[in-house]
């Protein structure tokens, strides 16, 4: 094959991998998975649920003196965090917010692991298998909420996320270590759908009061974890990055660029050229 000829069909190759690939179907929550709700305007910065954490999964307060309210990230030895939000122009303005994996209905975390080390359960948690993860980590850079964390300091590190204490309720307990100590219920436990309806039940109640917006209904393409506010989300650190889930997108384009093996075959044929070229060059110099 002469040059012009592989040069058509390199045209012809990449026109035929810029067509658009098809959506992938929508997934959807299942009827009977379970979540959580988060109402910040009943939270008062307690941290009980934040020692209850740390209290049920072993990990250690990362302060020098040991206090259990002292982080206010999450990372290697933290899977659930109350933040404080307060409004720069009005200081006597403030809220928490809870941070913890979002248990996403179609988890960007889950679509990258190579080995499946994180699953969507059909119950509802994004959980975690600390024996076939490799450590890659690219569930932490495909997270749009920027919840899974490594273990840096560790020897056999591990990935840190909340996965709604599934080994404490396979033992018998009725619900999660963080909303079993909650004194003002600001977090409560259940089936999604029953948590949608107490949420749209509180905004309707008390619509002057509350954002007319759950979150996690449909951003991102829902999430187990839903939230009321007063405040709107953005200014809280919550994406707003439409409802379509942040793995359908990159499945559908990666799906699009491979489709056919196109593009591998695209760049063979590109290196092709490029030898064929230098091989021309080489003897022409030689001549």
């Amino acid at each position: 094959m002469d040059r012009r000829n592989l040069l058509k069909v390199l045209f012809a190759g990449s026109a035929a991998a810029a067509l658009p690939a098809a959506a992938r179907t929508k997934r959807t929550a299942a009827p009977d998975s379970v979540g959580m709700l988060f109402d910040s305007t009943a939270c008062i910065g307690c941290k009980a649920c934040v020692v209850a954490c740390r209290e049920v999964n072993g990990l250690k307060p990362q302060a020098p003196d040991g206090m259990h309210d002292y982080q206010t990230e999450l990372d290697g030895q933290t899977k659930n965090v109350i933040k404080l939000w307060k409004d720069e122009a009005n200081p006597a303005a403030f809220t928490f917010v809870k941070q913890q994996c979002m248990h996403c209905v179609d988890p960007a975390c889950v679509s990258v692991c190579m080995l499946g080390a994180l699953k969507k359960t059909a119950g509802g948690p994004v959980t975690y298998d600390k024996d076939t993860c490799i450590g890659c980590r690219y569930c932490q850079v495909a997270c749009p909420f920027n919840v899974p964390k490594f273990e840096w300091n560790s020897a056999t590190p591990q990935i840190v996320k909340c996965d709604l204490c599934q080994a404490r309720i396979a033992k018998g307990a009725t619900q999660p270590a963080c909303t079993e100590v909650c004194p003002r219920k600001a977090v409560i436990y259940g089936k999604r759908e029953d948590l949608l309806r107490e949420a749209h039940r509180r905004i309707d109640a008390n619509p002057r009061f509350y954002q007319n917006k759950v979150y996690g209904e449909d951003d991102l393409g829902g999430t187990g974890v839903l939230y009321l506010a007063s405040v709107p989300f953005t200014r809280l650190g919550f994406p707003e990055k439409g409802n379509r889930s942040s793995a359908s997108v990159t499945e559908t384009l990666q799906h699009g660029l491979y489709q056919g093996m196109l593009t591998p075959a695209i760049l063979y044929a590109g290196l092709a050229v490029a030898v064929i070229r230098n091989r021309k060059k080489d003897k022409e110099g030689d001549e």
